[in-house]
């Protein structure tokens, strides 16, 4: 009985071993398209409002159409920061990274049909928020 429990995990330490050896070796790494924004003075809790009740419907529906592997979304608080907020979308190559944008307007299309609402919707995020820059960047494993 022993014999065989070593030899189990014996087999299963070099299977698990050589799969993180051979994960390390894949070709290419993973890309984060990073966007920054800056709310504009006293709309910082409205942005982050926008964010949960417009910009997430959009991404969810985005991500479940396999535009992207995951979102995250961070909050500088500091007064002399650049960005309130960096979105960091994680896609799987540059053909999703290259393809990201047309993504989640489709995505937006779907989650609102409606046109005057879109309009809306970008005519608020407008009032709310500037752009500080976009970066594409790769994932070092």
């Amino acid at each position: 009985m022993f014999k065989k429990a070593t030899g189990l995990f014996l087999g299963l330490t070099i299977g698990l071993g050589s799969g993180w050896i051979l994960r390390g070796q894949e070709p290419g790494g993973a890309i984060a398209m990073v966007y920054y924004w800056k709310a504009k003075p006293g709309k910082l809790d409205d942005y982050n409002h926008y964010i949960h009740t417009v910009g997430e419907p959009i991404d969810f529906e985005a991500q479940r159409s396999g535009a992207f592997v995951s979102i995250t979304t961070y909050i500088s608080r500091r007064p002399d920061s650049p960005w309130t907020h960096m979105r960091i979308f994680v896609l799987k190559d540059r053909e999703q990274a290259a393809n990201l944008e047309k993504a989640l307007d489709d995505a937006g299309l779907r989650v609102q049909p409606d046109e005057s609402k879109r309009k809306a919707n970008a005519d608020l995020s407008a009032t709310l928020r500037d752009p500080v820059s976009r970066e594409e960047l790769e994932i070092l494993k």
